[in-house]
């Protein structure tokens, strides 16, 4: 049996190791979700630059790749077309993972390459 004198000083300890856990708690689930949505930005990053990897090798001009891109990645993504001298052609693709928060200026990058057809 406890004495009444230490039952009163353990009072509220309870709701502070709660609130204490739930930050922890909020904190893991903000993370897990960062990485989400960094793997979501990434796969639309890739499926944006082989779709304009493809529309350049079947011989479409830039405005038509980067409007393939758009459709695939979104509005806010940036592209970069370089055709190179040997029929080669590399499609970049750039998208932010967040639009706010802290990770703010992450942003998903990939790029593919694909030979012109004649």
């Amino acid at each position: 049996m406890r004495p009444r004198a230490l039952a009163g000083a353990d009072r509220g300890a309870v709701t502070a190791e709660l609130a204490i856990g739930l930050i922890a708690v909020v904190a893991v689930l903000a993370v897990i979700l960062a990485a989400g949505a960094a793997s979501v930005a990434r796969v639309r990053c890739t499926d944006a630059a082989r779709a304009g990897a493809r529309a350049a090798s079947i011989g479409q001009d830039d405005a038509a790749v980067r409007s393939t891109v758009t459709r695939v990645a979104g509005a806010d993504a940036s592209v970069s077309i370089e055709r190179q001298d040997d029929g080669w052609v590399v499609v970049s693709v750039q998208v932010p993972v967040v639009d706010t928060g802290p990770a703010r200026g992450l942003r998903a990058s990939a790029s593919a390459t694909a030979w012109v057809e004649p």
